[in-house]
């Protein structure tokens, strides 16, 4: 289901997370709200709706736990492919080339994602977020090499302080491209149980 704003809040405190979550959902009709931990200690709480709801449960979840707020977005008009993203969906076609942002934070990579896509014709191949990563994001784009570079070049600046690394591959090898499109735990090539 697409909605038209998001709005997602990163807690250093799995506390302070709930309470804001809580705040959240009894200030603002949100159509949806998700929330629970990640690595490595975190809380998130993201909602979804229309964006008077998502701007004023924002503005409650910043309120309540403002002493552990490790990061944040608000996305009144995030695209469809994001929302698509965050729900699991991926795009698995080998491109021309391929762009990575990796972010210290959840909300920068769900931001960086939203930028690229919005500003350069590019697939939002994968969005990984936290778990298995350290806490970590990660954006993966696909499509023409001049493309990519022009959503990673977007992504990397709306990310800036929160900007771990940033790459375009050009010609990504096959063997590569099947990896990459799979659930990036290196474990899971072999059957190992995940963490």
């Amino acid at each position: 289901m697409d909605f038209p704003a998001l709005a997602l809040l990163e807690f250093s405190s799995i506390a302070a997370g709930i309470e804001a979550g809580d705040a959240m959902v009894k200030r603002a009709p949100v159509s949806k709200i998700q929330s629970g931990t990640v690595q490595p200690g975190h809380y998130l709480v993201l909602v979804a709706g229309d964006v008077a709801s998502v701007q004023e449960a924002f503005a409650a979840g910043k309120d309540v736990g403002q002493a552990a707020l490790r990061d944040a977005l608000l996305l009144p008009n995030v695209h469809p492919d994001v929302v698509r993203a965050l729900g699991g969906q991926r795009q698995a076609a080998q491109a021309d080339a391929l762009g990575i942002i990796e972010t210290s934070s959840v909300a920068s990579a769900i931001l960086a994602a939203d930028a690229g896509v919005k500003g350069a014709d590019v697939a939002l191949l994968q969005l990984r977020l936290a778990d298995g990563l350290g806490g970590k994001g990660l954006v993966y784009f696909q499509g023409l090499v001049a493309d990519v570079e022009t959503a990673v070049a977007l992504s990397a600046s709306i990310a800036h302080q929160q900007l771990v690394r940033h790459m375009v591959i050009p010609q990504l090898h096959a063997e590569m491209w099947d990896n990459v499109n799979g659930y990036g735990r290196f474990g899971q090539h072999f059957g190992w149980e995940s963490a």
